[in-house]
């Protein structure tokens, strides 16, 4: 399933952020009140999940459905606004792909570090800062060297400890796509003091434009836990920048979930990242000289199955 948060455009409609599933053709509203949103049904553990899948499939047939009890509204898409798919208990973002662990360390003359080989990192990202599809981009006002970085993330959708890099897959509810913004000239001196990125992360990260269920990827499976075989772009004012691929991550959602979850509970609405692919932002591609991204670039990431997620970078907000 497609899983969205959005909200209808109509003027005479409340603007408070609903639960839907989009069909492709249209959109079905599943959360109708001001507590019935994505982000509530899987902080509530994403109940009714298969009620869900049986209903879907039966409009899918062209059968008429009702779900617990009552028929759903269906909405085109031009009737909607998207909003980011949820709002995060935590945001736990990693470092998981090779390539773009070597480059990064080559553009500081240095080799990567053996320690990287031997489990996988993460740094914790701010969750009071998350936006959506299309929403804008406020340029920082502390920063010269504007980057984006084209990545997975994982949302968790049931509790769980010291959970088994094999069991892993049974703990994720789906998968979005992840834009982990960076004032680079920032995150540069920050790294020097050796607690990791802070202001240089601090302002926004991007997720949506929607949440897909592992069931939709299936076909695409390389036998790694929450590794799929998914072609990965970026895409700076329709020029392409960037160009990845799933499967080539190190280590595997289902490692990334184990280390997180070592001596410590995963809540649903937890969301695990997996740090840049390849070639995935400007720091790469130009060996970190820029030029960087400026008021008015238009930064499309766009993964396989999961969509496109679109941001303008606007002027720095007052």
């Amino acid at each position: 399933m497609k899983l969205i948060e959005f909200a209808p455009i109509t003027a005479d409609e409340p603007t408070y952020p609903r639960f839907g599933i989009d069909l492709g053709d249209r959109i079905i509203e599943i959360g109708e009140s001001d507590k019935g949103s994505l982000s509530d049904f899987i902080w509530r553990g994403a109940p009714h999940l298969d009620d869900l899948r049986t209903y879907i499939t039966a409009l899918a047939a062209g059968e008429s459905a009702r779900l617990r009890g009552h028929s759903r509204r269906q909405l085109p898409h031009q009737d909607i606004r998207l909003h980011a798919p949820l709002t995060p208990r935590s945001l736990r973002d990693f470092y998981a792909f090779e390539q773009h662990v070597k480059t990064a360390n080559q553009n500081r003359g240095r080799e990567v570090p053996p320690e990287w080989y031997q489990f996988p990192v993460f740094y914790f990202s701010n969750t009071g800062s998350i936006i959506g599809h299309d929403d804008p981009l406020n340029l920082p006002s502390y920063t010269q060297a504007l980057d984006y970085e084209l990545e997975i993330a994982a949302v968790i959708g049931r509790e769980g400890k010291n959970i088994a890099p094999a069991d892993a897959e049974a703990y994720i509810l789906g998968y979005t796509i992840l834009n982990d913004w960076s004032a680079r000239d920032v995150q540069r001196s920050e790294m020097k003091v050796g607690l990791g990125p802070a202001k240089g992360k601090d302002f926004a990260s991007s997720l949506g434009p929607c949440i897909i269920t592992p069931d939709e990827l299936a076909d695409r499976a390389t036998g790694r836990p929450g590794v799929y075989d998914l072609a990965m772009t970026a895409f700076v004012n329709g020029v392409e920048r960037s160009r990845g691929n799933w499967r080539d991550l190190h280590w595997s959602f289902g490692d990334l979930i184990a280390r997180a979850s070592q001596d410590v509970t995963l809540y649903p609405g937890d969301v695990i990242g997996s740090g840049t692919v390849g070639t995935g932002c400007l720091l790469e591609t130009t060996r970190g000289q820029g030029p960087w991204l400026q008021v008015g670039d238009v930064v499309e990431l766009v993964v396989e199955r999961l969509g496109t997620l679109r941001n303008t970078v606007s002027a720095p907000s007052l």
